[in-house]
């Protein structure tokens, strides 16, 4: 035998054995971990999917959710098992754009999936939800292409001035988009409003990331995979709308309006929360649950200005118990 042969011999190569034996240990292996730790994370990334098959796909803010779908009911059940959540006052925002009466933009979280917070606000009979909206005057359905509608409507909305009170009409193009969960709105004819515009939009929240520390998901099948299928997604909806009416009023009334806009707006998210509630079903198992009973009798009342007060009363305490908090002790 040559020694090029016996130097070959004594070398090897990665998977050769030696005296008809195989290696006990190849440095070489410790490369590959890294690579097979990932592969089988993949895998079960892979079967998460599967398993969720046919389901509604959402986006996260500042990500995907990639090819991984959520499905609703098994959403729903999660929260079923964990009805616990606690209801934050809507956070309201308000400018005055040169020539409108005001831009209002409300953010709030919801203890629900975003597709079941969506099927809320495009419910052709959402009028039983949002109290503000007395009757559908007329909806056509101009485009329907599965995950997209525009439809056209008419609603008489509910306004108190003062004294007076009564019904206008709103009559809105709407497009509905369920892959990106937005709904915007435009005026489709000027009247008593020369503009009237907003858009609705439903974003996902992993309301159990908690559990995943110090991992943080950034997807849903991360999330899925550290919460071992239990981890529950709510929903963070904003509504941003400019209105103008055809003639501005001077102050002090254009103060008065802008102030009735935003308590009215306000309640469209109050409303929203107590149906979320509703559907939750979790008020017997609140501790405080006498408190949830009348919160939810009110936010069904028909009456806007008790509904107006009793949501200006659950602020304040709110914002009460927040200042107690953050006292020195």
């Amino acid at each position: 035998m040559s020694e090029a042969d016996v130097k070959r011999t004594a070398m090897g190569t990665p998977n050769s054995m030696r005296n008809g034996r195989r290696k006990a240990f190849d440095p070489s292996d410790l490369v590959q971990l890294p690579n097979k730790l990932q592969n089988c994370l993949k895998s079960q990334f892979r079967k998460l999917a599967k398993d969720n098959e046919g389901a509604t796909s959402v986006t996260m803010e500042g990500g995907s959710f990639d090819a991984v779908k959520i499905d609703l009911d098994r959403q729903l059940q999660t929260w079923r098992e964990n009805p616990s959540w606690i209801d934050q006052p809507p956070e309201i925002k308000v400018s005055v754009p040169k020539g409108s009466l005001c831009n209002l933009n409300v953010k709030f979280n919801v203890g629900l999936p975003p597709d079941a917070v969506y099927n809320i606000v495009t419910d052709p009979d959402n009028r039983r939800v949002f109290k503000n909206i007395k009757e559908v005057i007329s909806r056509e359905v101009l485009l329907d292409e599965g995950h997209r509608q525009v439809v056209e409507l008419e609603q008489a909305a509910i306004w108190k001035f003062l004294w007076w009170s009564g019904t206008i009409s709103v009559h809105v193009l709407v497009d509905q988009n369920r892959k990106d969960l937005t709904m915007k709105f435009k005026q489709v004819k000027t009247g008593f409003m020369k503009q009237f515009e907003g858009c609705w939009r439903v974003e996902p929240v992993f309301i159990d990331q908690d559990i995943c520390y110090p991992f943080k998901p950034k997807t849903w099948a991360d999330y899925c995979w550290c919460t071992g299928g239990k981890g529950r997604i709510g929903s963070k909806v904003s509504l941003e709308q400019l209105i103008q009416p055809a003639l501005v009023p001077p102050p002090p009334i254009s103060w008065y309006l802008r102030g009735i806009t935003t308590r009215t707006t306000e309640m469209i998210a109050n409303d929203l929360l107590a149906e979320a509630a509703r559907i939750r079903g979790d008020f017997n198992n609140n501790a405080d649950s006498e408190t949830s009973q009348n919160s939810y009798r009110i936010d069904k009342s028909s009456d806007i200005k008790e509904r107006w007060a009793h949501h200006r009363r659950i602020a304040k305490r709110h914002h009460r118990r927040l200042f107690t908090a953050e006292l020195p002790n």
